[in-house]
């Protein structure tokens, strides 16, 4: 029997029998989407050989909004619904993420990702007008536009993940990730912590931001799945923002750089950082949210994608 604290014995499938610790190997569309955000806005694509969820709302200029690691669309549940009164809005759940299925071989690596969700951008005759991405996200958005595969008025990141960590750190965080990664116990384990309300509400603290119940528990839902935690893991074990860094010179699409004061994902310093590699390139500091600022304060997020979209 499993209790509040998991013995060292206790094996995956103790942990999946557990009452008190639900776990799954991927989320259920009946079950943890049941009450999803938006969920009349959702279907299922097929597209790169797998089957993605995808949200489309509103009407006008396409604008495609890409989460960050370990999010889904829910990431998007206010913010999606406001811009949709202005624009034609398409969220997916990026590959192994949500209630997205996992790429062929689980390969996560940027160009990778990038290319999995230009096919689906394809599948669907898609071509954004605006793109906005969200820490990883933003990296996606920048590599699809250097690849060539769309061609937005703007990008537009939020509080983007696109600078190689620094030092010791560039070699020591993506091996202790490519190791969660090749563990088969990691994602279970990660997913089983996850049952604990209170671990997920501090590992969201510590991103600098505060978000609601509500928010709080749609994580929650996601992360007590295996694939998803695998997916957020994978990610940050492939992720090469040292070439990224290296082709940004070439990136011609304007580019707004949000970036928010208490953020402690990602350095707020790097959107300056950022700047001076890309020609057309501005940045906006916000005062008082972190990483998850968007879902802090989406009316004000609102805003500012929509007056970019009109001043590229």
């Amino acid at each position: 029997h499993c209790h509040r604290r998991m013995p060292p014995q206790c094996a995956t499938p103790c942990v999946r029998r557990c009452r008190d610790h639900p776990m799954k190997s991927e989320p259920d569309w009946e079950v943890e989407g049941a009450y999803w955000p938006n969920r009349s806005a959702s279907a299922f694509v097929e597209a790169a050989g797998f089957t993605w969820h995808v949200q489309a709302m509103g009407q006008g200029p396409v604008l495609l909004l890409i989460h960050g690691t370990g999010a889904a669309t829910h990431s998007w549940r206010t913010l999606g619904a406001l811009l949709a009164r202005d624009f034609r809005v398409i969220m997916p759940d990026l590959p192994g993420h949500g209630f997205t299925q996992s790429p062929p071989r689980q390969q996560y690596a940027l160009p990778r990702m990038a290319m999995f969700l230009a096919a689906l951008l394809a599948q669907m005759n898609i071509a954004p007008d605006v793109v906005a991405g969200h820490s990883a996200g933003a990296a996606i958005a920048i590599r699809m536009a250097l690849d060539g595969s769309i061609a937005p008025r703007r990008i537009v990141s939020l509080n983007g993940a696109l600078m190689p960590f620094p030092g010791m750190a560039a070699v020591m965080f993506p091996a202790l990730a490519r190791l969660l990664f090749l563990n088969p116990f990691a994602a279970p384990l990660l997913a089983w912590r996850a049952s604990d309300p209170a671990a997920v509400a501090r590992l969201i603290e510590g991103t600098g931001s505060h978000i609601d119940a509500a928010g709080l528990d749609l994580y929650a839902r996601l992360l007590r799945t295996q694939r998803h935690v695998e997916a957020a893991v994978g990610m940050m074990a492939n992720w090469d923002l040292a070439s990224l860094k290296r082709d940004l010179p070439r990136l011609a699409i304007p580019l707004l750089l949000v970036a928010a004061e208490r953020d402690r994902a990602v350095p707020p310093r790097d959107a300056d950082a950022i700047k001076a590699l890309v020609p057309n390139a501005c940045v906006m500091g916000v005062k008082g949210f972190g990483h998850l600022a968007h879902e802090e304060a989406p009316d004000l997020f609102a805003r500012i994608i929509a007056e970019a979209a009109q001043n590229p």
